[in-house]
């Protein structure tokens, strides 16, 4: 397993990391810490949660698993998300971080958080506020780093000088999704990120499933797919662009003789800006193609070739 500073930090983590937001909604515990064991006995020390995945199961299946192997691995989990039906449990307010990282801890049975991330923005929430319950955060020692997710390019801008400006913590990375059907992240996320010491972490690599080839085109995903459950925004992946796309990729992958999945996640891990690329899976099976994936490297060819079927 290769290892890559976290934007302009000294945390070292996998270029492949775990997405557990399967765990509490696809998979149960027993099945959790199967999947966990593996991933650390494979390398991976990055973990990436949050306190809405699998109604906070995620959180509760993850720090059951990890148990005295805690402390191996770069634990990051996010908030902001509704836990509760009030005003008050959800949103980036001092209120709810104090909160949401209180039940955090407790969930994941942890006394500090490695990565702690906003999920998303919060229009109704000044982003000083925000930044300033998470420097306090740090400064108590129960987060050691800051970051975000789903933010935009002036978004990350803004909260980067707030931080500077206040000589708060800064974020140290960026959460977006990215993979070769959606690069939209390279017009202004990726600058951002490089000019402001985050690096970036591309969640659904695979496109929920699509860049492996489980839809057919013309036929409506199955309701057990994660496109299936998702209704309209899942059959929207479905597009002719796409599967023409994904054609483009199979041609690709066939002449050099790779399969799709190292080409999706190779091409991501081969991207300077780039520092983990967060993988769900669900079964020990699923982390070893992950894990092999991150491991290849694409001949010049075969990068520019991708890079020319998916520039946007």
């Amino acid at each position: 397993m290769q290892y890559k500073p976290l934007g302009r930090s000294g945390l070292q983590v996998s270029v492949v990391g775990l997405g557990c937001n399967n765990f509490g909604m696809r998979i149960d515990k027993d099945q959790t810490k199967t999947v966990v064991d593996k991933a650390i006995d494979s390398g991976i020390n990055f973990f990436d949660t949050a306190n809405i995945y699998g109604g906070t199961r995620s959180e509760e299946f993850l720090g059951a698993a990890l148990g005295d192997r805690r402390k191996d691995i770069v634990l990051a989990t996010k908030f902001v998300g509704p836990v509760g039906g009030s005003v008050l449990t959800k949103g980036a307010s001092r209120r709810h971080i104090m909160q949401a990282l209180h039940d955090s801890l407790r969930r994941l049975d942890t006394d500090w958080i490695d990565l702690y991330q906003i999920h998303f923005p919060d229009p109704g929430t000044p982003i000083d506020e925000t930044l300033r319950a998470l420097d306090d955060m740090v400064r108590d020692g129960k987060v050691n780093y800051i970051g975000c997710s789903n933010f935009s390019g002036w978004q990350i801008v803004e909260a980067q000088w707030q931080c500077r400006i206040n000589h708060f913590a800064p974020l140290i990375s960026a959460q977006n999704e990215y993979n070769l059907l959606d690069r939209r992240v390279e017009k202004e996320v990726v600058p951002a990120a490089n000019a402001y010491g985050l690096g970036v972490l591309p969640y659904f690599p695979l496109a929920s499933g699509f860049l492996t080839g489980k839809y057919v085109q013309g036929e409506k995903p199955g309701a057990d797919t994660r496109l299936g459950a998702w209704g309209p925004r899942g059959e929207q992946m479905l597009s002719e662009r796409n599967f023409e796309v994904l054609g483009k990729l199979r041609a690709i992958a066939d002449k050099h003789e790779k399969p799709m999945t190292d080409l999706a996640v190779g091409w991501l891990v081969a991207q300077p800006h780039v520092s983990s690329v967060i993988a769900g899976a669900t079964k020990p099976e699923q982390v070893e193609a992950n894990v092999k994936a991150g491991e290849q490297r694409l001949a010049p060819e075969a990068m520019a070739e991708i890079d020319a079927a998916t520039r946007v």
